[in-house]
């Protein structure tokens, strides 16, 4: 019997809900429905009165969840879509990014985003939002690569007495599975080695790191080592693992599937060319999707993202530079 993604997310709300009386969950067909992707399938009968089907209003869902937390509570709200966050952007970077600031009194809210490009998703439900929330101090943005990650750093978040945005990649849902939850949680800020390697560093997060593990594997074949640092989250940036990888190998590639202007790749590629310039041999490269809206058709949009070809022929440019 084998663990999912999303199976990890629901078991962690079931633990959250099961263990802490504050917590409830908010959001459009969860309750009777199970969600969209039925990540809170069975929760409404299990803790009756804490699981409630929301408006279709995502401004007025983050509005309720930050009213909420100022009385004592932490809601988990699920939004349908990452791309439907921004019908809340208000509420989330000008009243609960900010709160704590203005008033002293913090906004325990964790806004469950799923995220990122799906075959057929196109441009209304494919965005990857990570970098834009990341932008605004007070928010912590998580993205989780991993089955344990998805369970554990759920729990933590909500934990946590600042907002959180919790990237959850649509890709992995049923496609990333594992025997179990287990091992030792690493703490949120904290950056993991997912491949080791000694001739370039490849720093990804969420459904991006299983691409450059695979290029990796290409790569091997080859006679090339390369290093996957999977970020987990990208606010808090664990830079010292980064700079600690770049150190070893000489060389990096950022690696993203969110929109190449500015955002996370070009965040790591400054932050590297400012404290570990004198570590490179070569110089950092970035790899996103392309420039473009999401295209609706597979073919399409398996170009328009990154691809393990794609990141190995960047890795190619890089290690013969």
């Amino acid at each position: 019997m084998s663990v999912t993604y999303i199976d990890a997310i629901r078991e962690a709300q079931e633990k959250l809900l099961r263990e802490d009386d504050r917590v409830f969950l908010y959001g459009q067909d969860i309750a009777t429905f199970g969600g969209a992707f039925k990540a809170t399938k069975g929760l409404a009968a299990m803790f009756p009165n804490r699981v409630f089907d929301s408006p279709i209003s995502e401004d007025a869902m983050i509005g309720l969840a930050v009213g909420a937390a100022i009385e004592g509570l932490r809601p988990i709200v699920e939004m349908q879509f990452a791309d439907f966050s921004s019908i809340a952007f208000n509420q989330i970077v000008n009243q609960a990014a900010t709160h704590f600031y203005r008033t002293g009194v913090p906004i325990p809210i964790t806004v469950r985003l799923p995220s990122g490009g799906t075959p057929g998703s196109g441009p209304f439900h494919g965005q990857s939002m990570e970098g834009i929330f990341a932008q605004y101090p007070g928010l912590i943005v998580l993205t989780p690569a991993t089955v344990s990650d998805a369970y554990h750093m759920l729990i933590d978040g909500v934990a946590l007495n600042d907002p959180v945005i919790y990237c959850e990649h649509k890709f992995l849902y049923r496609w990333l599975k594992a025997k179990s939850i287990n091992g030792e949680p690493l703490p949120i800020g904290l950056a993991r080695i997912a491949r080791p390697g000694k001739h370039a560093t490849v720093v990804a997060y969420s459904a991006m790191v299983h691409e450059a593990v695979r290029a990796a594997e290409r790569l091997q074949q080859d006679g090339w080592e390369i290093e996957v640092v999977d970020l987990r989250s990208v606010k808090p940036l664990d830079l010292d693992t980064i700079l600690a990888s770049v150190a070893r190998t000489g060389r990096l590639l950022a690696l993203g599937e969110a929109f190449p202007w500015g955002g996370v790749t070009a965040e790591v590629v400054s932050l590297v060319s400012e404290h570990g310039f004198h570590l490179l041999d070569a110089p950092p490269q970035r790899l996103n999707s392309r420039d473009t809206p999401i295209p609706y058709h597979p073919k399409l949009w398996a170009s328009h993202r990154p691809t393990p070809e794609s990141i190995c022929d960047s890795l190619r440019h890089l290690l013969t530079f």
